[in-house]
């Protein structure tokens, strides 16, 4: 027994030691948040933290605030930022290997990092002092860690320094998230029309009729089923292997604002979550910036974007703004005639030769790997499966693409003068809501829109003929825009948001169904009176408005009695006990949604398997297949049916059945499909998996989450809201923000989880920093 003890105690000790000398590695690198520096500023700067770590910056002018914002974000997110920059690059392998090379050869071929350095040089001075005060704060923040942050010493690695450049690369990433597609889109769509008549791509590839929101009151009438027989290629057996189709696009967010005259107060009030993945650390960093410029002082508080010296969403006190992406066609693809050597390509003024570089990818622990990139005068060639040669013409090229301009939302005062700016702003096109103090709200597109003459945006065209080109950039007096509209509510969400005219010079990226911004259009609808609270539960509504319709059907299919025959009662009394909402404890959600999906994908099998034979995927698709499945379910035309079926009676079932049996064997019995066990959060740093026992440790907790798609609160387990602001300009005290997890990416930062239950528990967390518990000074170096 006295060995026993003694191997055991030397076991506890040794373990002892290993914990103790773990924690004393990782605290070598998170930051003193009470430390005085010296450092490149003119006057001193202060960075304080409330309890959950929102960061202020106070200093005498805007360049040293953007050196303590640049300070902060590197001392608490530096691995994220370079992560982003490395991202937009091409320069992943160089931290992870091989197993990153793919999107490295993807994302290299658009050599952001050549135009990010050639923009520097088209950036305004004053912007580009700000840029470089930033760059300095983040790199004089990362040298006062004792350690780099953790991640590069788990890598084998250490980071490179920040440069200006650098910034430009971070928004750069944004494109590649927020309009990322590359042209797949109208691959999809191109091959779609090759494989079916005219009459039946028009049919399947419409926008809703029946879940319209556009905020300028226009409509859309719906394409009726044809006359003609459905196609015998969509009647064929075949087998897919990504057999479910586009449906929800959730990726881009909500923002909605009431005006003055709705308000307790008589400002206008604005709501916004950007729907992003989610991971550790979190995407946005909660910020307020305080300077003085000519005696007049400014202080702008929201969300800034690690890489960044500027507040992406928040409030100056005078306006408050908050964006959605856009989900507009901001991409061309265009088929190349190639010359009988493969060195040149058609043009309307002849053939012209390809321009030829050569990248070069460093990998870890592997051989540098040459890309070979071909440009043309439209942009890069890039690759489909069809072996055939293609040119991407994409807004991110272009001069305009990225710039600091968003930063003079932090002085602009009124909706209207907001509103001018949106020309001059190098970002991804979004849609821009603005409410201001003294009641008004606008909304317009934010961010460059090339002029385009073409008349079919879908498929891919050949530009050789002259016949299809982009003109300039369009002038701010042609950009859509909405003031004051008489019902004073505005909402966007990812769906289409105007039509005629305004329509055609945004084209359709993708939009959204339409029942997620319908159902945000209500709930304003039905306030008479509104505050940030009544804006607030709009942003946590998980109600399943489209699965009503869903419910009726699969209860009239499946009566009591048929039920009972096809070994299917349970599943009936589930759906039949549903409340319609995305909740955690709910069985019925779960299994009309999964039957649906199942419905989905029975039906437009064959479609799905001849895309993916022609190497493109139904999921690409531009519109959601809900429509044109909707208006067959009501005609139920036999020659409408998959192939394998007789009635839409037996589809009907099938589709139940095989969602009972999917379910079943996924989580053991219906009774354990509540849609809380499908839809756990997986919010995940992104070395948690490689690194044994401790990994975990890395991630958010794993709860079950309230919310899906086609409905306000989006929320899947790696994605969803990735904040919730609400506020009114100059009432900032009644405001509400809070992130999916904490200000710091290091894991013994007491902000490294600080927001996250909050915001999984639905907690309206105050939109000002609170008081003061940790205090960085920045003092001018001797």
């Amino acid at each position: 027994m006295k060995i026993l003890s003694w191997l055991f105690a030397i076991l506890l000790t040794f373990l002892l030691l290993g914990t103790l000398s773990l924690y004393l590695w990782l605290n070598a690198s998170l930051a003193d948040y009470d430390g005085e520096y010296q450092a490149a500023v003119a006057n001193p700067v202060t960075l304080t933290r409330d309890h959950l770590g929102y960061l202020t910056v106070t200093a005498q002018d805007r360049s040293d605030v953007a050196y303590g914002l640049g300070f902060a974000h590197a001392q608490d997110r530096f691995f994220q930022m370079d992560l982003m920059r490395r991202n937009a690059a091409g320069e992943l392998a160089e931290l992870f290997g091989e197993r990153a090379l793919e999107m490295d050869i993807q994302n290299r071929r658009h050599r952001f990092r050549h135009r990010a350095e050639q923009q520097l040089s088209r950036l305004h001075y004053p912007d580009l002092q700000l840029l470089t005060a930033y760059t300095r704060g983040v790199n004089e923040g990362l040298n006062q860690l004792r350690l780099p942050p953790f991640e590069y010493a788990l890598l084998r690695s250490q980071p490179r320094p920040w440069q200006e450049s650098d910034t430009l690369l971070v928004i750069y990433s944004m494109y590649l998230d927020l309009q990322g597609k590359q042209g797949r889109d109208e691959f999809a769509m191109t091959k779609l029309k090759e494989i079916v008549p005219a009459d039946w791509y028009q049919f399947l590839q419409q926008h809703s009729a029946d879940w319209q929101a556009a905020i300028d009151g226009s409509q859309v009438s719906a394409i009726p089923l044809p006359t003609s027989p459905y196609p015998d290629a969509l009647r064929q057996t075949i087998a897919c292997q990504q057999c479910t189709p586009a449906d929800a696009v959730d990726l881009g967010s909500n923002n909605f604002t009431v005006s003055g005259k709705l308000s307790p107060h008589g400002s206008a009030i604005l709501a916004d979550d950007m729907h992003l993945s989610l991971g550790v650390p979190a995407t946005w960093y909660k910020t307020q910036l305080n300077w003085q410029d000519q005696d007049e002082g400014y202080q702008v508080t929201g969300l800034s974007l690690p890489g960044t010296p500027a507040i992406v969403v928040g409030s100056n006190r005078h306006i408050a703004w908050g964006f959605t992406n856009s989900t507009a066609d901001w991409h061309d693809v265009i088929k190349l005639q190639r010359s009988a050597d493969q060195r040149a390509y058609l043009t309307a003024t002849g053939w012209q030769p390809f321009t030829t570089l050569t990248e070069y990818i460093f990998i870890k622990d592997a051989a540098t790997y040459e890309l070979t990139v071909h440009e043309t005068q439209w942009g890069p060639v890039i690759p489909f499966a069809d072996q055939q040669h293609y040119a991407l013409r994409w807004v991110a090229h272009d001069d305009n693409a990225v710039n600091l301009n968003l930063s003079y939302l932090e002085r602009a005062e009124t909706v209207e003068q907001a509103l001018s700016l949106a020309a001059e702003v190098g970002i991804p096109a979004q849609n821009l809501l603005v409410a201001d103090k003294i009641g008004n709200i606008g909304w317009t597109l934010f961010g460059p829109i090339p002029q385009r003459p073409q008349t079919h945006w879908d498929i891919i065209q050949d530009w050789s003929s002259g016949d299809y080109t982009w003109g300039e950039p369009l002038p701010i007096a042609a950009y859509p825009k909405l003031i004051n509209p008489t019902k004073q509510r505005l909402w966007t969400a990812n769906a289409r948001t105007v039509g005629n005219q305004d329509y055609a010079i945004l084209g359709n990226g993708g939009y959204d169904l339409g029942a997620r911004g319908m159902q945000i259009a209500q709930g304003l609808a039905a306030l008479e009176q509104a505050d940030e609270l009544a804006l607030h539960q709009i942003q946590l509504d998980h109600h399943a408005l489209l699965l009503t319709r869903w419910r009726t059907l699969l209860l009239d299919t499946l009566s009591e009695s048929l039920a009972a025959e096809r070994q299917l009662s349970e599943f009936r009394q589930h759906v039949q006990a549903s409340t319609l909402h995305a909740h955690p404890d709910d069985i019925g959600y779960t299994l009309i949604r999964q039957f649906r999906v199942k419905l989905l994908e029975l039906t437009f099998q064959p479609l799905s398997a001849l895309l993916e034979q022609a190497g493109a995927r139904s999921a690409d698709l531009k519109y959601s297949l809900e429509t044109p499945l909707w208006l067959m379910l009501q005609a139920q035309r036999l020659d409408t049916l998959p192939p394998g079926f007789t009635t839409w009676q037996d589809l009907l079932i099938t589709a139940a059945q095989q969602t009972q049996a999917e379910l079943q064997q996924q989580y053991g019995s219906l009774a354990n499909a509540r849609w809380g066990n499908r839809n756990t959060a997986k919010i995940t740093h992104p070395l948690a998996s490689a690194i044994p026992v401790f990994g975990r440790w890395l991630n958010m907790p794993a709860m079950p989450l309230a919310g899906d798609s086609h409905m306000p609160r989006v929320q899947h387990a790696r994605f969803g809201q990735s904040q919730r602001m609400v506020v009114a300009p100059g009432h900032e005290q009644q405001g509400i923000l809070v992130i999916p997890g904490g200000q710091s990416g290091h894991p013994l930062s007491p902000f490294f989880r600080a927001d996250y239950p909050y915001w999984q528990g639905e907690v309206a967390l105050p939109f000002l920093p609170g008081p003061k518990k940790y205090q960085q000074q920045l003092v001018p170096a001797s």
